[in-house]
């Protein structure tokens, strides 16, 4: 769990330093060069064009087909990674077995703690590293939306969305804090079952301050996309962990009659 919140930690400042440190002022078009530029933005920037011309010319509208589109797309990774972690929390009794066992902090105890750890994993056909796959993929496709954002001329040229304009930051910052919002929302669901775990608690408060602090500095259309995408979020694990979370509803409902 540890690694996991390195590796998004990691992710996050990536996303920073590369939207910060790179020529996002340049133009993206078709002769751009680079693997980046060809592969990365100038795709994501032509979808988003087309995409508008097809919502009668309204990038706000854009992106969030294009947001529903993407997560389309990954849900199936998604898929895999809540019922990885699902998985995950059925087998801590049997990890905490282990690592009760193997206490010792000499190293063949812990390389025996290690193989029978993953002899565990084959044994219920857990993927540690699932739950971090979807990350590892969305992170390219957010930073490559930045810069689609920034460097479409279109866009642009008819920025303007609802109260905000979609190039420059939301000044209400009203954006911003639905993106917090939505995103404790996301994390809380997502995290039934989990309270206890002391990092999981300390992601459930991370993750939205640093949402709400980028989405204050970046442009609204990237605010935008981080609330369809968690509103998104919030439908899916609704669905797809719905008896866990009438599970915990109805425990909670439990314990607060008993008090």
């Amino acid at each position: 769990m540890k690694k996991r919140i390195f590796l998004l930690i990691g992710l996050v400042l990536m996303l920073a330093f590369l939207a910060g440190c790179t020529q996002t002022s340049v133009p993206i078009t078709a002769e751009s060069e680079g693997f980046w530029n060809q592969y990365i933005v100038y795709p994501l920037s032509l979808f988003i064009v087309k995409v508008a011309e097809f919502a009668g010319g309204s990038f706000g509208l854009a992106i969030i087909i294009v947001t529903i589109i993407i997560r389309l797309v990954i849900l199936p990774l998604m898929i895999k990674q809540t019922k990885s972690s699902k998985a995950m929390q059925a087998i801590q009794p049997e990890l905490q077995k282990l690592r009760e066992k193997y206490s010792s902090k000499d190293q063949k105890t812990q390389q025996k703690l290690q193989q029978e750890t993953m002899e565990l994993f084959q044994k219920y056909g857990v993927n540690p590293l699932a739950g971090c796959l979807p990350l590892v993929v969305q992170m390219p496709v957010l930073i490559g939306i930045y810069h689609a954002i920034m460097r479409t001329p279109e866009l642009q040229e008819h920025a303007n969305f609802l109260w905000f304009d979609l190039a420059a930051p939301d000044p209400f910052y009203l954006l911003p804090i639905i993106a917090g919002v939505t995103t404790f929302i996301q994390q809380k669901i997502t995290m039934v079952g989990m309270e206890n775990n002391p990092q999981m608690a300390m992601m459930l408060w991370l993750m939205p301050i640093m949402i709400i602090v980028f989405a204050i500095n970046f442009p609204a259309a990237l605010a935008l996309y981080w609330v369809v995408g968690n509103l998104f979020m919030i439908v899916q694990t609704y669905f797809i962990k719905g008896p866990d979370l009438k599970a915990a509803a109805a425990a909670g409902k439990s314990g607060g009659a008993k008090k």
